[in-house]
C-alpha cells in the first residue's frame, strides 16, 4: 500500500482487477484532516497501512467480523496508548474524539479502505474516550494497578493457550474491576458499561508499554477468542427444510434440495473462521433437531464446513478463515490476499447428546479433523505440511462471485 504521510499526498495505488487488465484506478486524494487531533498517527505507519488493507474498500463487510474489525479496534486502542506517552491520558476528550475519528477515517480512506468504516464496525465515541470508567489518566491508573503484574501477564500472550488459560485476559479484567472502584461507586458487575469502558482503558496502558507491533498482537489474540465463540450468521427460518427433511424422510433429493437452498442464503453474508464453522453448524443442526428432523442432514445432503463460509470463485469454492489472527496483504502483482484453511473439506458435525462443548477449548473433542498428507513443491522441495493456503482473491474476482449470488 503507499505510503502516507499527514502532509503529503499518497503515491498511486493501482489495484489488479481479474479476469483481465483494466484501465488503473488512481486513488491521488490528500485526506482532509481536522488539525484538532492530538493522535501521533506517524508513530502507527505501518499499523495504519495494515489496517488499511484487512479493511480494503469492498472486501470490508465480508471480512468484518474475524479480520477489518478487530484489526481497526486494535488500531485505534494502540493509538491513543501510544499517544498516551506524550499527553499522559488514557482516554479522548470528548470535544476532540469525533476530530480524531474523522482523522483516522481520512487516513484509512487514502489507502484504499472502505468509506464506511465506522458503521461496518460500529464505532462510537466510547471506544476513544473514558467513556463511564472513573480513571483515565496514566498516573491515577498506575497507582491504582499492580502495573508489573498486569505487564507480565499480558506481555506474550500464548497464541495456543490464551483462550482456555485467559492469563492475560483476566489480569485484564481483574484491573477493570479495580480501576471501576476508584470513585468508591458500588462494586460493577464484570460486563457492566462501567468495567466495558475500564477495560478499554487498561488496553490502552498495556499498549503503550508495547510496541506497536507486539502491543498488535496481544489485543488481536484475545479478541480472537471472543470471535472463534460466536457465529456471527444470520439463520432465515427454517420451516422450509424442516417440511422436506423432518420425521421419517421420503424423498431424500427434494430435502437435500430444500437444504442447499438454504445454506447458500448463508453462503451471502462473510468469511468465517474453521472454528466459527463449527458453531454455526452446530447452531443450525439444534434449530433443525427441534423442528423434528432427527436425519442428519449434513451427512446425507454432504454439507461441510466451509458451506458456512462465503462463497468466491468461479468454482464458488468456500474459504474459511484460520482461527488464529491473521490479516489481508497487498501485492501489486497478484492484488488482495488472506489465508484460508485448507482443512475445510470435511463434514459438518450433526449436533448430538454426546458431542462436547462447542468451546474453543473442546474443538478437538467436538469434530475428528483428519491430517491432510504433506505436499513436495516441485520447485524448491520444500515440504509443505501446513493446512493452510495462500488464496490470492483480487478485487475483480470477488466482487463478480458476490454480485452473481445477488
Amino acid at each position: 500500500m503507499p505510503e502516507l504521510s499527514p502532509t503529503g499526498s499518497p503515491k498511486p495505488l493501482v489495484p489488479f482487477l481479474a479476469p483481465a487488465p483494466l484501465a488503473p484506478f488512481f486513488n491521488n486524494t490528500t485526506p482532509k484532516l481536522s488539525g484538532n487531533c492530538s493522535l501521533n498517527f506517524t508513530a502507527v505507519d505501518d499499523l495504519m497501512t495494515t489496517t488499511a488493507v484487512d479493511c480494503f474498500a469492498s472486501f470490508a463487510p465480508f471480512l468484518a467480523n474475524v479480520i477489518c474489525c478487530p484489526q481497526l479496534q486494535a488500531t485505534l486502542t494502540i493509538l491513543i496508548g501510544q499517544s498516551s506517552k506524550q499527553t499522559g491520558s488514557l482516554a479522548l476528550d470528548p470535544t476532540v474524539a469525533n476530530f480524531c475519528l474523522s482523522d483516522i477515517q481520512q487516513l484509512l480512506l487514502s489507502q484504499g479502505a472502505s468509506d464506511n468504516l465506522h458503521s461496518i464496525c460500529s464505532v462510537h465515541l466510547s471506544n476513544v474516550t473514558e467513556g463511564s470508567c472513573p480513571v483515565s489518566s496514566v498516573d491515577a491508573f498506575e497507582s491504582v494497578i499492580d502495573s508489573s503484574k498486569l505487564l507480565e501477564a499480558c506481555r506474550k500472550v500464548d497464541p495456543v493457550n490464551e483462550c482456555c488459560s485467559r492469563t492475560c485476559q483476566n489480569a485484564i479484567n481483574e484491573a477493570s474491576q479495580k480501576i471501576s472502584f476508584k470513585d468508591g461507586g458500588l462494586t460493577s458487575y464484570t460486563s457492566s458499561p462501567k468495567v466495558d469502558s475500564c477495560r478499554n482503558v487498561v488496553l490502552r496502558w498495556l499498549s503503550s508499554r508495547l510496541d506497536p507491533s507486539s502491543a498488535k498482537q496481544m489485543l488481536r489474540q484475545i479478541s480472537n477468542c471472543n470471535v472463534n465463540e460466536v457465529c456471527p450468521l444470520s439463520f432465515p427460518d427454517t420451516s422450509k427444510v424442516a417440511k422436506e427433511c423432518s420425521g421419517t424422510v421420503k424423498n431424500g433429493t427434494s430435502c437435500c434440495k430444500s437444504m442447499d437452498s438454504y445454506v447458500s442464503h448463508l453462503q451471502k453474508q462473510s468469511f468465517i473462521t474453521n472454528l466459527q464453522a463449527l458453531g454455526c453448524g452446530k447452531v443450525l443442526g439444534e434449530k433443525l433437531q427441534k423442528m423434528n428432523v432427527s436425519m442428519n442432514v449434513y451427512s446425507s445432503c454432504q454439507i461441510t464446513l466451509k458451506d458456512f463460509s462465503l462463497q468466491v470463485g468461479s468454482q464458488e469454492s468456500g474459504c474459511l478463515l484460520p482461527s488464529m489472527p491473521s490479516d489481508a496483504s497487498f501485492d501489486p502483482s497478484s492484488g488482495i490476499s488472506f489465508t484460508c484453511d485448507l482443512n475445510d473439506n470435511i463434514a459438518a458435525p450433526w449436533p448430538s447428546s454426546l458431542q462436547a462443548s462447542s468451546s474453543s477449548c473442546n474443538k478437538s473433542a467436538a469434530v475428528n479433523i483428519p491430517e491432510r498428507p504433506a505436499a513436495t513443491s516441485a520447485q524448491n522441495g520444500v515440504n509443505h505440511n501446513r493446512l493452510e493456503l495462500s488464496l490470492l482473491i483480487s478485487l475483480g474476482t470477488l466482487l463478480a462471485a458476490i454480485l452473481l449470488q445477488v
